[in-house]
């Protein structure tokens, strides 16, 4: 049988610390109408610095659910791919163009903090409706219902609020907007841990570069070294297992693959590099792609994948070679940095 890497002592493992389990899902209880709600301001357990002009974040959360969003605010408009992936994506908008981004949880009902977004950006156009006036907003949520016993999800009062206190500099990370509530490892439920917001950025000369992910897999989250550093916890064994080993017993043995329903992890890239559509959309299949290394097993049926990717188009590559072709290998190798810049954004969600 293979054997896949554990981590033996999760309490010992900084910085990732102790293990962080979830009750047993209540699917249900109180919901929007049956509590008084008012957002939040997150702060989750630390902010991560950004340096990156016309690029805002805000992130807003309801204590009675717990439940939030996160805002990721481009006044000025990006360029924008997206790649959907996954048996249950929830989407919506996913625009060429976007001037703000809505990541929420709440499952299918959170899709209604992007349309505070939108309620918020017409606002302050003065209600224009003219068609260069109109702001695009697209969304995604992942359904964060099994890490708590209310049907509270972010609605479009929750939306406004986090664009309204998105600012330039900063992110929430951990327990935090969209991420207040997102999980992994959902072999099963009494394995399940919290995971969070993450999010890093980095800057090479003039390029920059900021990736914002909720991590909420059925899988695990795994470091650098290949050590599980959150999910699938076995509280008996005192340690962290691969999904990929508890599938391998089930089939051995003839039962059922263990996989717990209600799952995703979404997120945004930006970044000021001019690209042309073709290279904007092989950037976001590349480093959606390359995410597998830091949540294993990731895009399974039971989960609902989405990345969108932006350009402020601000900053050119160095001069493609033409004998490549349309593609240019300056584009490829930043799709190798921004794959590690969201490889250290998951992580930081795991913390």
């Amino acid at each position: 049988m293979t054997e896949y890497q554990t981590v033996s002592s999760p309490a010992e493992d900084a910085p990732f610390g102790p293990p962080r389990l979830i009750p047993e899902p209540a699917f249900g209880g109180p919901g929007n109408d049956d509590v008084a709600r008012a957002p939040v301001r997150s702060t989750g357990r630390a902010l991560l610095e950004y340096d990156f002009p016309g690029v805002l974040v805000g992130s807003a959360h309801y204590e009675e659910g717990p439940t939030g969003a996160t805002v990721i605010h481009v006044p000025a408009g990006a360029r924008t791919a997206t790649d959907p992936r996954g048996g249950a994506v929830g989407l919506s908008g996913a625009y060429s163009f976007n001037h703000a981004i809505c990541l929420a949880g709440g499952s299918v009902y959170g899709l209604a903090a992007g349309a505070g977004v939108s309620d918020e950006l017409l606002a302050r156009k003065g209600n224009s409706t003219a068609f260069a006036d109109l702001a695009e907003v697209s969304s995604a949520i992942i359904y964060d219902f099994s890490a708590r016993d209310t049907a509270v999800a972010p609605d479009a009062a929750l939306g406004r609020a986090a664009v309204r206190w998105a600012e330039e500099g900063t992110v929430p990370l951990g327990l935090a907007g969209a991420g207040i509530r997102a999980s992994a490892g959902k072999v099963d439920w009494s394995r399940a841990e919290l995971t969070g917001q993450g999010a890093a950025f980095r800057r090479i000369g003039d390029i920059r570069m900021l990736a914002v992910v909720v991590p909420n897999p059925v899988g695990v989250i795994v470091d650098r070294s290949g050590r599980i550093v959150r999910g699938n916890y076995d509280a008996a064994q005192d340690v962290r297992r691969h999904p990929a080993l508890d599938f391998e017993r089930a089939l051995a043995a003839g039962i059922p693959v263990p996989v717990q329903p209600g799952n995703t992890t979404i997120g945004a890239l930006i970044t000021n590099v001019k690209l042309s559509d073709i290279e904007l959309n092989q950037l976001c299949l590349q480093v959606h792609s390359s995410m597998h290394r830091g949540i294993q097993p990731f895009h399974t049926s039971m989960d609902g994948d989405t990345l969108f990717t932006l350009t402020t188009d601000e900053v050119d590559l160095p001069a493609p070679d033409p004998s490549v072709g349309r593609l240019s290998v300056s584009s490829a190798g930043l799709g190798a940095l921004a794959s590690e810049v969201m490889w250290d954004a998951i992580l930081e969600a795991a913390r």
